[in-house]
């Protein structure tokens, strides 16, 4: 059922303190709550809820927990540890009173993520807007953009053929204690063993030797998928359980190294890809393509991010785009009249590909398109603040569902705290003049 909505009663409480009493209602956050239009997302979200049921957390709770989490870079367990005892967490997400207890479970994080899906994108255009209600980001702003794609690692360990046929063989047998399947022979303790050793060969270059060790793991794998399927042979349901885990088993048993085409990276994260952006530090990252789209000048509020999408499947960067821009054009409700990228996004698919500026173009670059070709690489520090003090630098969430949620919430986290600083300044400012104000006085009537 629909959440139901907040209510104040701006009474007084014997036993309990007002939350106005004890924070300081000049606070970032304090001014960020108010600015935020929580009944505009709650009206958005409320066809993914039925009319039948129990009434589900508050909106404003919920997305409050996740931007604060996006916004400081915490963990699901660590913002609702320090929702607690900290105030402004609680006036932020809508209470009134101050709270000793978390009043849900922490998992609710993980329904509403999943609940919310496409309708994520809606907190990064509200970001926008209250960075433009309040000063920090100008419409002319929204009109000439910054594109590049980025890699967003998984949480995974490096996939080596050891790791993943000790992780197959670890996964296959918990999947067989938890439906009562008994097998033959777990393989457990040789498994480790030799996934140990085949390490340790492979660091002292006896590569005869780590072979041996991976033939011992490629066969104990066999063995164990045998042994399963003869166990579940004619039931229907184990049939079911078992069927992805034992094909990505197979698939790990027998993929090479050099092999072309598909491969698994992990056994628990099929949808993991193996991306090479050239870095010296890091030839390859084990992840998902994202695509960040900023603004080209730098805004009164500082560079923010106007679009961030995943790019499952690993894509040519040209071909994405096209779509990429009228996705930002949709978000901002402003047409992009020029887009800077650089030599990657060559043979785009762009319907207006004059308006395409590509990094090292001679022709056409003149001016003020010039200046503004220069200022590309700009983005490269947007995506590093978003992976050193946001998530995008390791994804924890499940799925290719996860991965695109974590993208756009990294984006609205990083917008936000563009706007905390911004009211943080201004905030500044007043209280610098009215010092100075009041430090003389004959200044402030001779101006009246």
């Amino acid at each position: 059922m629909r959440p139901k909505k907040q209510a104040t009663t701006g009474s007084g409480d014997l036993f309990r303190a007002r939350l106005e009493q004890i924070i300081n209602m000049k606070h970032e956050l304090v001014q960020l709550g108010g600015k935020i239009d929580w009944d505009w997302i709650d009206d958005e979200i409320a066809p993914l809820y039925s009319d039948r049921g129990r009434p589900a957390i508050e909106t404003r709770f919920v997305i409050g927990l996740l931007l604060l989490k996006h916004i400081y870079g915490l963990s699901d367990e660590g913002v609702c540890e320090r929702w607690v005892h900290d105030p402004y967490f609680q006036y932020f997400t809508g209470e009134e009173f101050f709270q000793h207890e978390f009043p849900h479970e922490r998992s609710d994080l993980s329904h509403w993520r999943k609940r919310l899906g496409d309708k994520l994108e809606i907190l990064l255009a509200e970001s926008l807007r209250v960075a433009h209600h309040s000063g920090a980001l100008r419409t002319k702003d929204l009109k000439r953009v910054t594109v590049d794609t980025t890699v967003q690692p998984k949480a995974i360990t490096f996939p080596t053929d050891a790791k993943l046929m000790h992780a197959a063989i670890k996964g296959l047998n918990r999947l067989a204690r938890k439906h009562g399947v008994q097998l033959r022979q777990s393989y457990l303790r040789v498994a480790k063993h030799a996934a140990m050793m085949a390490g340790r060969y492979a660091h002292a270059k006896q590569f005869n030797r780590h072979r041996r060790q991976l033939r011992i793991l490629r066969t104990r794998l066999g063995r164990l998928i045998r042994d399963i399927r003869r166990k579940i042979a004619g039931q229907e349901h184990l049939a079911v359980a078992f069927e992805v885990p034992l094909s990505r088993a197979s698939q790990i048993r027998f993929q090479e190294q050099r092999q072309r085409g598909w491969k698994l990276y992990s056994f628990h994260a099929s949808e993991v890809e193996c991306i090479g952006k050239g870095k010296a530090s890091t030839p390859y990252e084990f992840g998902v393509k994202a695509s960040i789209v900023t603004t080209n000048a730098r805004a009164p509020g500082g560079q923010f991010v106007l679009h961030a999408t995943s790019l499952p499947g690993n894509p040519y960067d040209g071909h994405t785009l096209g779509a990429v821009i009228e996705g930002t054009e949709r978000l901002t409700g402003c047409e992009v009249e020029r887009a800077y990228v650089d030599k990657g996004y060559r043979g785009h698919d762009t319907t207006n590909p004059r308006r395409v500026f590509i990094s090292g173009q001679k022709r056409g670059v003149f001016g003020a398109i010039k200046h503004e070709l220069r200022r590309r690489s700009a983005i490269e520090a947007v995506i590093g603040h978003m992976k050193n003090d946001g998530h995008l630098g390791r994804c924890y969430l499940k799925g290719r569902d996860g991965d695109a949620a974590n993208i756009i919430l990294t984006a609205t986290g990083y917008n936000l705290r563009l706007v905390l600083a911004w009211l943080r300044e201004l905030l500044r400012i007043i209280l610098t003049v009215m010092m100075r104000t009041f430090a003389n006085p004959s200044a402030f009537k001779s101006a009246c």
